[in-house]
């Protein structure tokens, strides 16, 4: 047999599903970041994929960035565009789910193919270097007198700092319906915003704020954890009276109709990547909490967290 022959008839027993995933040695992923660049999604995908050439799972790594309505419009090209493709991943995390729950789109994410989770984070609430206010008592004290008048500006509609400002609300007496949320389609425009002065306070992933808040540019009042992250002086919101915790989880999708074997040869691969050095630096840099569920048990966790979410929503006010 001719030697391109072979590798065609190879290239179709994988992609059909005849032949697992392992046994096909060119891996070239194509990385789905239903993102724009410069978010928590863009940082994770982009990780990964340096951890799997680093591991030798893939041999290229390429990546396509779709951002809009929480990740919906990256999901649905995923889920159109990539079926039965055993080399084609999707970053995702509580954004998505929370975004599909306030924006009912009619791609599923149910219909894509979970494989793992892979970090948690907490969100921290900056204000502005330049703005009057100093700390989250003000905030909540201008939020008591004009709601509409404090901007809160982050992610997509459904995001986990959309959530916490909600809950921040409801907790301190306030109508969540008549929060002024200003969403962003992704993190590169929320810090711009946040910046500019052109939000009030701004919420997201600590990592994701994290050199401008060290340069001076914006100030953290609050973080969304049950305790102080480690080696910050940033007060949680428990802290200062405000009886909210809520965490960002990130993790990956396969294709929708991969094989169960297809499906593990994934799971493998991605859980190699996150043994290597490249995956560990990634971690300590972007204060990322190590979070690993794979397989059956990241399904569970997935439905869960649909029904957990959206009952806070139901409960916030905003579905």
């Amino acid at each position: 047999m001719r030697r391109d022959t072979f590798l065609k008839s190879m290239a179709a027993l994988a992609a059909t599903g005849a032949l697992p995933m392992s046994a096909w040695a060119a891996t070239n992923v194509k990385m789905m970041i239903p993102a724009n660049p410069g978010g928590g999604w863009d940082t994770t995908g982009r990780a990964l994929g340096k951890a799997l050439i680093e591991s030798k799972k893939a041999d290229t790594v390429t990546y396509d960035n779709k951002g809009g309505a929480a990740g919906a419009l990256g999901l649905a090209q995923f889920v159109n565009g990539s079926k039965g493709d055993p080399n084609a991943l999707m970053v995702m995390g509580a954004v998505m789910v929370g975004g599909i729950i306030t924006g009912k789109p009619p791609v599923d994410l149910h219909q894509a193919t979970p494989l793992a989770r892979l970090t948690s984070e907490y969100n921290v609430f900056v204000l502005p270097a330049n703005s009057p206010f100093k700390s989250m008592a003000d905030v909540v004290a201008q939020l008591k007198k004009d709601p509409g008048s404090v901007k809160w500006g982050g992610g997509s509609r459904g995001s986990t700092e959309h959530i916490a400002a909600a809950m921040i609300a409801r907790e301190v007496g306030v109508d969540p319906a008549k929060i002024n949320y200003v969403a962003f389609r992704g993190g590169g425009e929320a810090t711009a915003a946040i910046l500019g002065g052109n939000v009030t306070v701004g919420g997201s992933g600590f990592s994701e704020f994290a050199e401008y808040i060290k340069a001076g540019k914006m100030k953290p009042i609050a973080v969304t954890s049950g305790a102080r992250l480690e080696g910050s002086s940033v007060p949680t919101l428990k802290e200062q009276g405000i009886n909210v915790e809520i965490g960002n989880w990130r993790g990956v999708y396969g294709a929708p109709g991969i094989s169960a074997e297809q499906r593990k040869a994934l799971i493998d691969m991605v859980l190699a990547a996150l043994k290597t050095p490249s995956w560990n630096e990634a971690m300590k840099k972007n204060d990322w909490t190590p979070a690993v569920l794979a397989g059956d048990a990241f399904s569970k966790f997935v439905d869960d967290e649909f029904a957990s979410l959206r009952a806070t929503m139901v409960k916030s006010g905003m579905v």
